[in-house]
């Protein structure tokens, strides 16, 4: 699998918002190296977007993984607390914990906005489902992955050092490369790993549904940011490749407390896209 052992065999792994977009690409290829899945997520029918928690979970297994689907919102702390409980009741250890959950549909409202266009209603959308909810899902799931060693990714941005979409997208994601620090810094004595992770544009369901221009392109331009063609994004498999790279490396806590831009991972353990490319367009 592009230089990455598929030795997950054994491992139990949970994936949050994993119905599609990045969060499906990452339960893809943990559920491609021999991994036990857990695909959390509301979507139970395809909606406006494609995909459920059930297709995700089908799909692992026809890759050659477990992929178990379980239903949850992440606002409700005592569904989250079932999850693990449920893990350690059937599994008895957990290794992986992506946190990646994000209200995508409603964030793609307030693209591009200043801050005054965007109301203060969408500071607790994003803080709820984009922070808080990752922080719920680590304390739920510390136990097992300290008695494992485990690793826990969060799922950031460049947005956390450079404006991106808005001021509450960049707040956020600030926000959440600190819990990545912290977690780590709390976890020190400890053999768990915990970092955050940085895609590209990643081309996703939702920006599938950009119609190509008149010369074929399909062309995203955004206030302040410029434009950004979505032929060249890198697809949600491309994340999930660093995550089976991070959760495969014996060396792995070297980078705690820290965050990576899933290309330099690329060059580092010699992973590719889908198509062969390491994409850098973040």
């Amino acid at each position: 699998m592009n230089g990455i052992p598929e030795k997950l065999g054994g491992s139990v792994a949970v994936v949050t918002g994993a119905s599609r977009g990045i969060g499906k690409g990452i339960a893809l290829e943990l559920g491609a190296a021999g991994a036990t899945v857990f695909v959390t997520g509301r979507s139970v029918t395809p909606g406006h977007l494609p995909g459920t928690v059930h297709g995700t979970a089908a799909e692992i297994d026809e890759l050659g993984g477990v992929g178990i689907p379980f239903v949850c919102d992440h606002r409700d702390d005592d569904a989250v607390a079932r999850l693990f409980e449920r893990i350690r009741d059937e599994y008895g250890h957990l290794d992986v914990l992506v946190n990646n959950v994000y209200n995508a549909p409603a964030a793609a409202r307030w693209l591009g906005k200043p801050f005054w266009e965007v109301p203060p209603a969408a500071w607790d959308e994003t803080f709820d489902v984009g922070v808080r909810s990752h922080y719920a899902a680590a304390v739920f799931a510390a136990p097992l992955l300290i008695e494992s060693g485990g690793l826990i990714v969060n799922i950031s941005s460049p947005g956390a050092e450079r404006y991106m979409h808005n001021a509450v997208y960049g707040v956020a994601k600030s926000a959440l490369d600190r819990l990545t620090a912290d977690l780590a810094r709390n976890l020190t004595d400890t053999e768990v790993t915990v970092v955050s992770l940085w895609p590209g544009i990643v081309d996703t369901e939702l920006l599938q549904l950009v119609p190509a221009d008149a010369e074929g392109r399909r062309i995203v331009t955004l206030p302040g940011e410029g434009a950004f063609d979505l032929d060249t994004a890198e697809t949600p498999r491309f994340p999930g490749r660093a995550v089976v790279a991070l959760a495969t490396d014996p060396n792995r806590r070297a980078r705690t407390g820290s965050a990576w831009r899933v290309a330099d991972l690329a060059e580092h353990y010699g992973f590719t896209d889908v198509d062969g490319r390491i994409p850098r367009n973040d």
